[in-house]
């Protein structure tokens, strides 16, 4: 019967034991769950290079230095000192040692005083991150917090915590920040002398912290040494107390400052962020940078911008947003890379990329270099200077703006954009529904960042990729922006150097590697551009002023290129000399050199070009005609006229457009011109397209002082076989006069029709609102 009862008693005890060990693990989940442990401390962020070293650090928001470590930082060396100093037991125990506890509970009862503490690892991490009074209360939860930490965390994360928020005194707070700004570098690289320092500066980091002599931190250091044997070897040891320490106070690094502030604020929280930046790379373009703005500083040109991307990996491998970040005369805060600026001609070569890929054009076709009227938009050339007929390949060399306007006009502004959107222009985005033809000389907003990217389209054959910026963020999307085809022209046409966007001193590149560029200047000489690429790099530049003050001396060609060319040799110096390999939709053809089509039987002046295979035009030359003149070859007959006999053909004549016939009669230029047509001949030509009226422009409006009798100039552009044209103001004779001969009118207000008739009869209208003032 006793044996039973006892059985029972016993079964009954471990019942309620087991039962009360369930309690209190509910207990403890409930309160896991109604008080739950947040650790969530607010770093620094830091800012690495592409070989992990530091570039930038920047304060937390609490204006503390806490720079976050990473479990691979801390090394064997720092993890055995510091279990060692710290928390021995620190693997074995569940956040709390309870011997340590005891311990310290009989000795400071048997004192009446505190004189030893119980805290371990965990328990110090939960006091950082939870400071509270040093109370009996305050110690009870901090042994509850330690219990939550340890469920929740590994101990190996909880040694990073403790690594990460361990405080130095002043606004240092933990191994990272401390490593970096007393010893100038990152933790895995500490010694064991120098481990030893920042793990005891905690204790006492008012009369520890590091002041360059460092006398009593060497002693105190060398004291835990001697702790240490058995941790380490004798030999260690010795060397580690040999060692000398030249811990001070340093500036945190401030390098790649523009990029570092743009990726904080694109990735807010993250506490390491691991650029693609090559550190010598950007140390070396940074004072190249500095020292060219301040050659320029005398010609009041105060900043520049450089943007070095990889073509290979499409990494950006330099930044430099401005010439001197702590310049405060030219806002040198100012991140030039991404700042919203005029493109001058940079535009070009993906205009006429793109007409090269429509077939409208090919490198030797000719355009016409001459004053035109595009409905009120009159483009000049930067130079002043117009050059009548022109290759394609002259015109985007030579960076001619009315030849790209004729192109965007016959093409339409809306492909350009398209491709513009494609390659993430934002800002064009955002005012495609307002440019028009002065997009292709500047007329929209774009950012050095985008045009190298366009640019290292070119290098990368027509594929287009945005920039990468972090090493772990690579998942970009690659799209075809411009066919191989077109690129390859474009390329070669680029890679010229008989060209006038040369700098002028331009002998001392060279040794500059082979590569194809763009120079561009903006309206009112406030942006200086120069772009250029290889099959290994794009580097963008950008010189001007962020005030956008305007500069006479402000180009691209002799401002900008010489540091692009500065770049190019500091980053690709001596580099392999492979270039590109034409593709196999480019074949090469014969074409008339007067006109760059395919040629006619009458074109005798043959020269290669090359076409896109199946793409590029076809249609025949017609830049002569056949005409039949009476036998003095005073006047042309036509079918109509013609007579039976006494006539004779004259195998060819010129078919140039009215605006080229205008610039030669202007310039008195001399050109082969087509005698006047049989006066007799009744014939009346509906043809129109031989006949502009180039002013006024129509549909505008035209403000005329009556006081002043101002009048409006009206003035044409004729054909090559036009003698006279005749002037009607509202559908009256006004004047009749030569093609080039000004006339001048004083029409009433309102709305008025101005009409031009030609000698074969063709007429054109323009439609005005003149209002008197």
């Amino acid at each position: 019967m006793k044996k039973k009862w006892l059985a029972g008693w016993h079964a009954g005890r471990y019942t309620r034991w087991l039962a009360g060990l369930l309690g209190l693990g509910l207990l403890l989940f409930l309160t896991d769950l109604l008080f739950p442990f947040r650790v969530a401390p607010r770093y620094s962020t830091l800012v690495e290079a592409a070989d992990g070293s530091v570039l930038h650090a920047f304060l937390n928001a609490d204006d503390k230095w806490r720079l976050y470590t990473e479990l691979d930082e801390i090394n064997p060396t720092l993890r055995k000192t510091l279990i060692f100093k710290e928390d021995k037991w620190f693997y074995y125990h569940p956040g709390v040692n309870p011997a340590a506890v005891i311990r310290a509970l009989f000795n400071n009862t048997a004192s009446g005083r505190r004189t030893s503490g119980a805290s371990t690892i965990t328990m110090q991490v939960v006091r950082l991150l939870e400071p509270r009074p040093r109370t009996y209360a305050s110690k009870f939860i901090e042994l509850f917090r330690a219990f939550q930490l340890e469920a929740h965390y590994s101990k190996d994360e909880i040694l990073q915590l403790y690594v990460n928020l361990v405080p130095y005194g002043s606004n240092i707070e933990g191994i990272k920040s401390a490593s970096l700004l007393y010893l100038g570098k990152p933790p895995e690289l500490l010694s064991l002398a120098e481990v030893t320092a920042l793990t005891i500066i905690p204790n006492r980091p008012t009369s520890l912290r590091p002041d360059g002599v460092n006398k009593r931190l060497i002693a105190e250091r060398n004291r835990w040494l001697r702790r240490f044997d058995g941790l380490f070897d004798r030999q260690t040891i010795d060397d580690a107390l040999n060692e000398p320490l030249t811990a001070r106070r340093r500036e945190a690094p401030k390098a790649a400052p523009h990029l570092a502030i743009r990726l904080r604020g694109e990735h807010p929280g993250v506490p390491i962020l691991k650029t693609t930046l090559q550190r010598s790379r950007q140390t070396a373009i940074e004072q190249l940078t500095r020292n060219y703005s301040g050659r320029l500083r005398f010609q009041n040109i105060r900043n520049a911008a450089v943007f070095v991307l990889n073509n290979q990996t499409m990494t950006v491998e330099a930044y430099v947003g401005s010439a001197d970040f702590s310049d405060s005369t030219d806002g040198g805060q100012v991140d030039g890379i991404r700042a919203i600026r005029s493109p001058g001609s940079t535009l070009k070569p993906l205009l006429f990329a793109t007409a090269f890929e429509k077939g409208m054009l090919t490198p030797k076709s000719v355009l016409y270099d001459v004053p035109t009227n595009f409905s009120g938009f009159e483009p000049e050339n930067f130079d002043k200077l117009f050059h009548g007929k022109v290759t394609v390949e002259f015109a985007l060399a030579n960076s001619l703006n009315v030849p790209a306007v004729q192109v965007l006009s016959k093409m339409g502004t809306n492909a350009l954009v398209e491709k513009l959107k494609k390659a993430e222009f934002q800002t064009v985005k955002k005012q495609s529904g307002r440019l028009g033809l002065s997009l292709i000389l500047g007329g929209c907003g774009v950012t050095l960042e985008e045009l190298t990217t366009l640019f290292a389209a070119f290098g990368n054959e027509g594929r287009f990729e945005k920039p990468q910026f972090l090493r772990d963020k690579r998942s970009n999307a690659v799209a075809e922006l411009v066919s191989p085809e077109a690129t390859y022209l474009i390329t070669q046409i680029l890679t010229q150097v008989t060209r006038p966007d040369l700098p002028n001193n331009y002998a001392y590149t060279y040794h500059l590697p082979r590569i194809a560029w763009k120079t561009g200047t903006s309206y009112g000489k406030k942006d200086a551009w120069s772009i250029g690429y290889n099959g290994r790099y794009t580097v963008g530049v950008w010189v001007g002023n962020f005030s956008g003050e305007g500069v006479p001396e402000l180009n691209g060609a002799n401002i900008a290129t010489p540091l692009l060319f500065d770049v190019f040799n500091t980053i690709d110096y001596n580099a392999p000399a492979n270039w590109y390999q034409q593709p196999d939709g480019l074949s090469k053809r014969l074409v008339c050199a007067e006109s760059g089509q395919v040629p006619s039987e009458f074109c005798t002046h043959r020269i290669e070009d090359y076409q896109l295979t199946g793409i590029s035009s076809t249609l025949p030359c017609q830049h002569r005609k056949r005409v039949w003149l009476d036998l003095k070859k005073r006047f042309t007959y036509c079918t109509y006229c013609m007579p039976a006999d006494g006539s004779v053909r004259e195998e060819w004549a010129p078919n140039d457009p009215p605006e080229l016939i205008s610039w030669f009669e202007n310039r008195h230029i001399s050109y082969e011109k087509i005698p006047p047509h049989n006066p007799a001949c009744t014939r009346v030509f509906g043809n129109t397209r031989s006949l502009l009226i180039s002013y006024p422009v129509d549909g505008s409006t035209y403000r005329l002082n009556r006081r002043e009798q101002n009048r409006l100039s009206l003035s044409c552009q004729a054909g090559n076989d036009v003698a006279k044209v005749y002037w009607y103001l509202n559908d009256k004779l006004l004047q009749a006069a030569a093609p080039g001969e000004p006339v001048f009118c004083l029409p009433p207000a309102g709305k008025v029709k101005i009409s031009c008739a030609d000698d074969k009869g063709r007429h054109t209208d323009s439609y005005v609102t003149v209002i008197y003032e």
